[in-house]
């Protein structure tokens, strides 16, 4: 009996001891946390820090500390730090390469809720994008407004018109130069007469 008390003992006292190294982490790290946010916070009022610079700083320091109680936790139940830094960095390589791929895809998405929404042109509008101040740029009506182009149609002076699909992105990269449709069609008029 004495035997099997000792050996009931041992598996729970390791279990309770890891239990309690677990709970005191999290405890340490969730105080640290705390502390370092009250003291960027009185930082910030006692020197009039904007609170643009300080949720960011606050922000990352929570997940460094946090992040680190975690793999600290993970290491008292036996998984290896350096699996976990290698299935890590591995991650963010995968994901910064995949981030960089569709960045263009992002930027004209992006730029496209802005045109929705500051409406810097819109359909019907005249067009041109200057390019440089000594070559034309691309000139036309915008026939359409999509998530990744915007369309324009072109006109050449013999009559044939032509579309062409500009990336969102560019409208923000580029001047450009804007006729509303009400005020091209005055100036069209004033051209006739």
């Amino acid at each position: 009996m004495n035997a099997w008390l000792e050996r009931w003992a041992g598996d729970w006292g390791s279990t309770v001891l890891l239990f309690g190294q677990v709970l005191l982490i999290l405890l340490v790290a969730f105080t640290l946390q705390r502390l370092v946010t009250r003291g960027l916070t009185r930082l910030g009022f006692r020197y009039q820090l904007p609170l643009e610079l300080l949720l960011p700083l606050r922000g990352g320091l929570r997940w460094l500390i946090m992040g680190s109680a975690v793999l600290l936790v993970l290491e008292r139940f036996g998984v290896s730090a350096a699996v976990l830094w290698t299935a890590l960095s591995g991650f963010v390589a995968v994901a910064a390469v995949a981030f960089f791929a569709i960045w263009s895809v992002l930027s004209n998405l992006f730029c496209a809720v802005l045109i929705f929404t500051v409406g810097p042109f819109r359909l019907g509008d005249q067009l041109e994008i200057i390019d440089s101040p000594d070559k034309p740029g691309i000139k036309g009506r915008v026939t359409a407004i999509n998530l990744l182009y915007t369309t324009l149609e072109e006109s050449s002076e013999s009559g044939v018109s032509a579309t062409v699909q500009i990336p969102n992105s560019l409208f923000f990269q580029k001047p450009i130069r804007r006729w509303r449709g009400a005020e091209l069609q005055f100036f069209t008029h004033q051209k006739e007469h």
